[in-house]
């Protein structure tokens, strides 16, 4: 097996376990029509709740999707999708190169 292709299979894991959520995944598509919100726009938009949609913040943050603007009090989410989607575009052409 290519050493190189079950690497780049294994850094993408974490990606992968964060985009599995479907409200990760309605987080990020919001983000994606609307540019920037804050938190309580986005629980505006969610069904879920404020506290919720914090936790998964954090998570898109900690996996650097989302970057945070502070304005005064408010904490202003918008993405920063390119090193993922890099990631993943890495990983597209791997397997169509060692796997096709």
């Amino acid at each position: 097996m290519n050493q190189r292709a079950i690497q780049t299979f294994r850094d993408c894991i974490p990606l992968f376990q964060v985009l599995a959520d479907e409200a990760r995944q309605d987080i990020i598509l919001l983000l994606a029509e609307q540019e920037s919100l804050t938190v309580n726009e986005i629980a505006e938009s969610s069904r879920l709740s404020r506290p919720a949609i914090s936790h998964h913040l954090k998570i898109l943050r900690d996996n650097k999707l989302v970057s945070i603007e502070q304005k005064g009090t408010q904490r202003i989410y918008s993405l920063t999708l390119d090193t993922s989607v890099l990631m993943l575009k890495n990983l597209i052409e791997l397997v169509e190169e060692e796997c096709l």
